[in-house]
């Protein structure tokens, strides 16, 4: 019986999962698993919980969010792809010696699309002692529109993941500020699963597991342009030579994983992150939200 694994959204940070669908790492690990795709991440989440679908991948703030609602919660992450924070700040000029401080004062559009980006870059802003409350933030355009924005002129710095980055780079408008990623560990997108469905097809998720296990090898070893043509299927408006420029941005910030087991710094980072944003009251152990074993199976 298939794996009915929902798409949170179409994001090429996600590159690795198409890959390893692309690359037939899912059949030849001898699993059967189909793509389906969900309007949007809090849907998979309600999806997944319902049984409507068995594997879904997305950020680990949404199992410790659903963890915190209801502690009796089943949401499980099993297998990390995604193991940095692929959002960029990305200025109207090259600033080589930026630093957070700077964008006070700044006319600055943050993502909308989705929460972890800025639950993350607030936290890194207190980290450097700034109050996030205090920027000149626009918070309700998405990034097409601030893309749009900092080419008008009408922004100073816009908070983005690829190809918008990319795009505003080569068209000579946008500047490299910050690079998330380079913060460290932050966990982003894993596997998940609820634990009913982890025991009952173990077999199944574990070859799942080593299927990406191999892909994330196969993505680190092959070359970008190789990696473009390969998933341009699922990127159509994306031309391939701007997809294989946002894969080497990415990979020499090592956004993805080496090996599929989630490390706790990076779960640490993240929960950090929402408790500095209010979104926790109270810690939600690592342990609750997290299983390893499966992962560590596969590098064996």
């Amino acid at each position: 019986m298939a794996i009915l694994l929902s798409e949170n959204f179409r994001a090429l940070f996600y590159a690795p999962f198409y890959a390893a669908e692309a690359t037939g790492a899912f059949k030849a690990a001898g699993v059967e698993v189909v793509l389906k795709p969900s309007p949007n991440p809090a849907s998979a989440v309600q999806a997944l919980l319902a049984g409507e679908v068995d594997v879904m991948w997305g950020g680990p703030l949404r199992a410790i969010s659903t963890h915190h609602a209801d502690p009796g919660s089943s949401l499980v992450c099993f297998c990390d792809v995604v193991a940095r924070d692929p959002f960029f700040i990305i200025g109207n000029e090259p600033r080589p010696d930026f630093k957070l401080a700077d964008l006070a004062g700044s006319k600055f559009a943050t993502v909308s699309e989705v929460p972890t980006p800025w639950v993350c870059l607030q936290d890194d802003l207190r980290r450097a002692g700034i109050d996030p409350d205090r920027l000149m933030r626009i918070t309700d355009k998405t990034m097409a529109e601030n893309e749009a924005a900092l080419r008008a002129g009408t922004i100073d710095a816009m908070q983005v993941f690829q190809p918008y980055a990319e795009q505003s780079i080569r068209s000579g408008t946008g500047h490299v500020w910050y690079a998330a990623a380079d913060r460290g560990l932050t966990a982003y997108t894993t596997l998940m699963t609820r634990r009913e469905v982890l025991e009952q097809r173990r077999a199944d998720l574990a070859k799942m597991t080593k299927a990406l296990h191999r892909t994330l090898g196969w993505f680190a070893a092959t070359p970008a342009s190789d990696i473009a043509r390969t998933l341009a299927s699922y990127f159509p408006d994306v031309p391939t030579d701007l997809f294989a420029q946002c894969i080497e941005r990415y990979r020499s910030h090592r956004l993805w994983a080496s090996d599929p087991v989630i490390r706790r710094e990076g779960y640490d980072r993240l929960h950090a992150a929402m408790r500095s944003a209010r979104l926790l009251t109270h810690d939600i152990a690592f342990e609750a939200c997290v299983d390893t074993r499966l992962a560590e199976e596969a590098m064996t």
